[in-house]
């Protein structure tokens, strides 16, 4: 029987996580060539993300660190711009500028997050409320790119009017029902646990209406997943980013990351210890032939379309080898056409267009 792995597409998310000591535009540098490397071992897609004011992340204009990756490799998108925090026609435009630049190697992931405190949403103009209009601002945001939006009206995005720029809907819950009624591919993870992301796959398949992005249901699976020669070398290199997800919910900040050792041999206090030893569970972690199993697993459960990677360590070499080993256990190399053969999910026909 064939593994569900081998025959999965496997994609990169890329944070531009900054470490301890180093330059914030090395972490820049590095998702760069780290994209390079991606692609040379088969990855489907390399995405970048978007952080506003966060000490521990500096790809802070995903679309600016877009354009950089893009003349570097063939193909690249974010996961994701958060259309909350922006105006769909400055997204627009900027997404138009990218694919009238690199035709047909841009991906547009939206999320629906608001800036990460209070003054950073007071700094952007948002407040929490903003994610409320998430498929308001997403039908708008499209619509310019069909020449179709009605919410100012004859307001035209150049150069995205006619252009087609596979968008995908990053969510948790309830942005799922958004990505089904807009027939749009859906990324999720189980940041609420398995469960509740394996219910709300459910409800964006049974409810998607086709669409000129999607004619069917597309579901990627984002999850953290690190691999090394034994499960020990594995595990420790999901410590990092677990200590700075379990200081920023203590103590309000996101720091860079850390060595593991530094980490482990840290006093902690009860609760810090509570979030780290939470935030160091739900992530696939081990040797080639663990990871292969858990990740069919996976695959199975959620029938997933794709898998989205994205892994954080200060080891930098240890991610690498991780990278590389996931790649071979997956045969991605062995993908007929891998270099630059990166798709959108199936596109609807010309008559759909507007269906959403």
């Amino acid at each position: 029987m064939t593994s569900r792995v081998t025959s999965t597409p496997f994609s990169v998310l890329d944070r531009s996580r900054t470490r301890q000591g180093r330059a914030e535009g090395e972490a820049l540098r590095d998702t760069v060539a780290f994209a390079r490397l991606a692609e040379e071992l088969g990855y489907h897609r390399f995405w970048v993300s978007e952080h506003h004011g966060v000490p521990g992340v500096a790809g802070s204009a995903p679309t600016v660190l877009a354009a950089a990756v893009a003349a570097a490799t063939d193909r690249v998108g974010t996961g994701g711009v958060m259309l909350p925090n922006h105006q769909p026609l400055v997204v627009a435009e900027q997404f138009g500028v990218l694919a009238a630049l690199y035709p047909d190697r841009i991906d547009m992931g939206l999320g629906r997050s608001v800036g990460f405190t209070n003054g950073i949403r007071r700094a952007l103009g948002r407040d929490k409320e903003a994610a409320d209009d998430f498929g308001a601002q997403l039908a708008e945001l499209l619509g310019y790119f069909t020449g179709r939006q009605q919410a100012h009206p004859q307001v035209h995005a150049r150069p995205a009017e006619g252009l087609y720029v596979p968008a995908f809907v990053l969510a948790t819950g309830a942005g799922a029902t958004v990505a089904a009624e807009a027939g749009l591919p859906l990324v999720i993870a189980a940041v609420l646990g398995e469960d509740r992301m394996l219910e709300a796959i459910e409800r964006y398949r049974a409810a998607f209406r086709p669409s000129a992005q999607a004619e069917l249901p597309y579901v990627v699976v984002a999850g953290t997943v690190a691999v090394a020669d034994t499960t020990e070398r594995a595990g420790r290199l999901l410590v990092p980013e677990a200590w700075s997800s379990a200081y920023s919910r203590t103590h309000g900040v996101f720091p860079p990351l850390e060595p593991a050792e530094e980490i482990e041999a840290r006093t902690m206090s009860p609760r810090e210890r509570e979030r780290y030893e939470e935030s160091m569970r739900g992530h696939i972690h081990g040797t080639e032939q663990e990871v292969t199993a858990a990740l069919d697993a996976l695959i199975e459960r959620s029938g997933a379309d794709e898998v989205l990677v994205t892994t954080s360590t200060y080891d930098r070499a240890g991610m690498l080898d991780s990278y590389r080993r996931l790649a071979r256990l997956a045969h991605l190399s062995d993908a007929p056409g891998t270099r630059g053969s990166a798709t959108a999910p199936p596109r609807g026909s010309a008559e759909l267009a507007g269906a959403h």
